[in-house]
């Protein structure tokens, strides 16, 4: 993780491909959302398993015990890929528009108008819940630009959600 992650300031020069634009003050989603996903991930990983240990424990067949291992070898990788999954996740309020980034591979910036919101949805499911945390879903009219802010404190929630959509409402009354 370079120095311009989270706090905005780069620590050096962007090169002609880097997505996020170092102009913009990005701000970092909860750390807490760590868990919720680790969470998310024992339990499937828990039931999976359980599923091949019963199967090779009846069958003996060793693929199910190599399948044990993959299984295994895999949900470290993906433990250690969650983490810098939440660390890359950040948003940016600008005078038009709303900046969405996140992705580690492939890094994604989505760049959503005031304008062009039709409306804003916060969730929170019951993990989310559990760990005080919500996701803002900004919708538009093209589906394939919808954009999501997860792993927030409701209270910051609800604040970009009424500030979206009264900025959109300002922006499409201008239209």
């Amino acid at each position: 993780m370079n120095g311009d992650d989270l706090a905005g300031a780069p620590s050096a020069p962007a090169g002609p491909l880097e997505p996020w634009p170092d102009t913009v003050r990005w701000q970092p989603i909860s750390r807490d959302l760590i868990w919720v996903e680790l969470i998310r991930l024992g339990v499937l990983v828990a039931v999976l398993l359980i599923g091949l240990g019963l199967g090779w424990a009846f069958s003996g067949h060793w693929l199910l015990g190599a399948a044990l291992g993959v299984v295994v070898l895999l949900t470290g990788w993906r433990a250690v890929t969650i983490v810098r999954a939440v660390h890359a996740w950040g948003y940016a309020e600008r005078e038009n528009d709303l900046l969405v980034r996140h992705g580690l591979l492939v890094r994604r910036l989505s760049i959503v108008p005031y304008s062009r919101m039709q409306f804003v949805d916060v969730t929170a499911g019951p993990l989310e819940r559990a760990f005080d945390l919500a996701t803002v879903q900004l919708h538009t009219a093209a589906a394939a630009s919808d954009a999501r802010v997860p792993g927030l404190r409701p209270a910051e929630a609800s604040r970009l959600r009424d500030r979206l959509t009264a900025l959109g409402e300002d922006r499409a009354e201008g239209l």
